[in-house]
């Protein structure tokens, strides 16, 4: 009997190696590199279209685009903005999440609604239970989506070509194994040659398919990193079990911007879409509270007023705390920083925790100048009035900076009854807001000065 041949793939980028070795020279990852039984991979496609002829180098202009399907809108607005405006036909989109977090709920709901026929594919529930999942999330009881439960892709193949579905959902991607290839299912081969056959029969059959991908500890998501390139679309569904807000982001999108943010609620039928984030992202509070500032912020086109709460206290250890959920810490240390050398507060022998409510995560650099005010109004013991809000990136030499789409901020805080919002003095705006003063400042010394009045 022959021996089966062996390689050794790195966990964290997929690289291949003869043999063992502890620290992977792609990725520089130690204890990353795993043994595999392998055979030689087929050179035939799974998926052959009829209509298919041999490819031929051809001039850009002759490329005929009448074939080019539209998007397919999702009963979703926050998905379809997400993706630039719906599933464009013939992409391949990756969905990544964290255990629990409500990735199958997101795509079962979304097959569910689709004018189309959809082939959900679970490799990790049975009928029955997504029949009862489905009854829980969806308002009618019609629907053109069919289930199949395998992870077998040669006889999943064989199902959709009798089936010839518009939309395809593989949950998950991690689940599926290739007979062409005898690695367990799982491994960094399976998952590399399953995602090839899915990427293959999209392109060949002009199908969209969105494959389910588990994350590792560390947040990736699991497999070759090769297989995030491969893709159209990654999308990252993000949120804190504990709390009941989720995010939907775009780390890459061949077909739309990354910038864009779509906001659900955890509820108990299913995910609920936010379309007015502000509303239930800013606390309600009967009395003045020290330590928390409005915040007006933009992801994407979207612009939405958040929440910022800080808490300064002594160190009571020795050894003070920096903490901060929502924010990120190395930022938090460089604003701490600028306080204490351009405008004298002594912070550094002081506990600092950051909260953004809602459990999501800010990128946006205009959150800087409320971050700022959140830390001193706790510091101080003074109260900043509900009224207020910021927006203004803070530099190293204490300036406020400006920030883009400044009208759009106004306009979020006019509209939900903001009186002031402080801006930098170098923003341009274009129109004059009638219910909401502009205070301008140029440098953070201006802006404490309001604290004190």
């Amino acid at each position: 009997m022959a021996k089966p041949k062996t390689l050794f793939y790195c966990q964290n980028c997929g690289t291949s190696y003869s043999k063992w070795q502890g620290k992977c020279t792609s990725c520089n990852q130690w204890e990353t590199i795993v043994e595999e039984i392998i055979a030689r991979e087929t050179t035939q496609s799974l998926w052959r279209d009829k209509k298919s002829k041999q490819a031929k180098a051809i001039r850009i202009d002759e490329i005929n685009d009448e074939n080019n399907a539209p998007r397919y809108e999702t009963s979703s607005y926050e998905f379809n903005r997400v993706l630039g405006g719906g599933i464009v036909a013939g992409s391949v989109i990756l969905v990544g999440g964290e255990p629990g977090v409500g990735k199958s709920t997101l795509l079962l709901q979304v097959a569910l609604t689709m004018p189309i026929k959809t082939l959900y594919i679970s490799g990790e529930e049975s009928e029955h239970q997504i029949k009862m999942r489905a009854d829980r999330v969806r308002k009618n009881k019609q629907s053109n989506c069919l289930v199949f439960t395998e992870t077998n892709t040669q006889k999943i193949f064989s199902q959709i070509k009798s089936i010839q579905p518009q939309l395809v959902i593989v949950d998950s991607i991690q689940t599926m194994y290739s007979e062409t290839i005898e690695a367990s299912s799982g491994s960094i081969s399976q998952i590399r040659q399953c995602a090839s056959e899915w990427i293959d029969y999209s392109k060949k059959s002009n199908t969209p398919v969105m494959l389910i991908g588990h994350i590792t500890k560390e947040g990736n998501i699991a497999g070759p990193k090769i297989m995030e390139h491969m893709v159209d679309v990654v999308l990252q569904f993000e949120g804190d079990r504990n709390h009941l807000f989720r995010t939907l982001r775009a780390y890459k999108n061949r077909f739309g911007s990354t910038a864009e943010l779509g906001l659900y609620e955890m509820a108990q039928g299913g995910l609920r879409e936010i379309s007015n984030p502000s509303q239930v992202l800013i606390s309600k509070h009967e009395n003045l509270l020290n330590g928390t500032a409005i915040s007006s912020i933009v992801e994407g086109i979207r612009p939405f007023m958040i929440e910022v709460q800080a808490l300064v206290s002594v160190a009571i250890y020795g050894t003070p705390q920096r903490s901060s959920t929502g924010f990120n810490v190395k930022r938090l240390h460089m604003l701490l920083a600028v306080l204490e050398k351009r405008v004298g507060f002594k912070l550094a022998t002081k506990d600092i925790f950051l909260n953004i409510t809602g459990g999501i995560t800010v990128n946006d650099p205009a959150i800087d100048l409320a971050v700022i005010m959140a830390i001193l109004s706790s510091n101080e013991n003074i109260n900043i009035g509900s009224h207020f809000c910021f927006a203004g990136e803070v530099g190293l030499s204490g300036e406020i900076r400006s920030v883009p789409k400044i009208d759009q901020r106004v306009n979020e805080a006019e509209k939900l009854g903001f009186k002031n919002i402080f801006l930098s003095k170098y923003n341009n705006i274009s129109t004059t807001p009638k219910k909401i003063n502009i205070q301008q400042v140029s440098n953070i010394e201006e802006a404490v000065k309001f604290l004190y009045k």
